[in-house]
């Protein structure tokens, strides 16, 4: 099975991103043929500074690299090298209408926010859609925020074989349920744009600051704390399992243990379970043009893979005569 998805370097990935749609894409290394991109393009919808996004890319390549990602075994590149995947979409948006367009939640969002968003961010579902069936991707692993815009990249893809045969395959969402949303620090989704993130390469001295300032309730510590619903509770099973969860629970309801110990164990656990890829990433920024050339290697095996649908694509909508 062909498994696919990217992630924008928009700034650095944080817990969300990691449970959501990194650390699967890593596991999907042993059981899958994976494609993994950075995708800087999407991201110019909110980085308008050059220099802050090549230096953005070159992070997240890096972060990836840490967590596992084997360019030997999976094709991973940056999206903005694979310029095939503009001419997709420009095919593609032959097959959505404006009025369906203006339902995107991120166009929406912004508008009902007061904010003039760009034309970039109005066509995101567009070349999201072909950042997918390029691919020939049959599995797309996202978080929840994603699900509405993947629906609408199954759509243009059912239209566009509705209108010249069976030329691109209709892919599936991944959602794990369990982490379809994870909180921020204020309770909120965690996104980089709400400032409620957790950001698992920061300096030590940042994880602290964000971990303890998590919101939490009133309740005196003598007290039974609830955990239900709660973002301190949601983020620290993150890192549990069955067991380590009941005895969470079991530290919320002990009377006696404050909001102050839970969040330092919290902070201890992300640490422990960070360390190495920490480490690792350290190492790997030591030498950037590695890392340049491993994203190189894979353009090139993005370009191969992609070059059978686009010359479909081209052909049944009669640019190639």
């Amino acid at each position: 099975m062909r498994v696919l998805s990217g992630i924008q370097p928009s700034g650095n990935p944080h817990l969300g991103n990691y449970f959501s749609m990194m650390r699967r894409m890593v596991e999907y290394q042993d059981s899958s043929e994976l494609f993994c991109f950075i995708a800087s393009y999407h991201s110019m919808t909110t980085v308008d500074k050059g220099e802050t996004l090549a230096e953005n890319t070159l992070n997240v390549a890096a972060d990836f690299l840490a967590l596992g990602i084997d360019p030997n075994r999976a094709t991973f590149w940056v999206q903005s090298d694979v310029p095939e995947v503009m001419e997709l979409a420009w095919l593609l948006s032959m097959h959505i209408t404006v009025s369906q367009l203006q339902l995107g939640h991120s166009f929406k969002d912004k508008t009902d926010q007061g904010f003039s968003p760009s034309s970039g961010l109005f066509f995101y579902p567009v070349l999201m859609a072909a950042d997918i069936v390029l691919f020939g991707a049959e599995k797309v692993p996202v978080g929840k925020d994603q699900k509405q815009h993947l629906e609408m990249a199954r759509d243009i893809a059912r239209r566009f074989n509705l209108q010249y045969g069976d030329v691109l395959k209709i892919p599936e969402p991944d959602i794990l349920t369990d982490v379809a949303t994870v909180p921020g620090v204020d309770g909120r989704k965690m996104s980089k744009s709400y400032n409620n993130a957790i950001y698992p390469f920061a300096t030590e001295k940042q994880l602290k600051k964000a971990v303890m300032g998590i919101a939490t309730d009133s309740t005196p510590v003598e007290e039974p704390k609830p955990y239900q619903g709660t973002p301190l509770f949601d983020i620290y099973r993150l890192f549990l399992d069955e067991a380590g969860t009941a005895a969470l629970i079991e530290k919320f309801q002990t009377p006696g243990v404050g909001y102050g110990h839970i969040k330092q164990d919290l902070l201890k656990a992300i640490l422990e379970y960070f360390g190495p890829y920490r480490e690792r990433r350290a190492e790997i920024m030591q030498r950037p043009d590695e890392v340049r050339d491993i994203l190189s290697a894979g353009a090139k095996k993005a370009r191969a893979a992609a070059a059978p649908y686009l010359a479909a694509a081209r052909e049944k909508t009669g640019l190639v005569y």
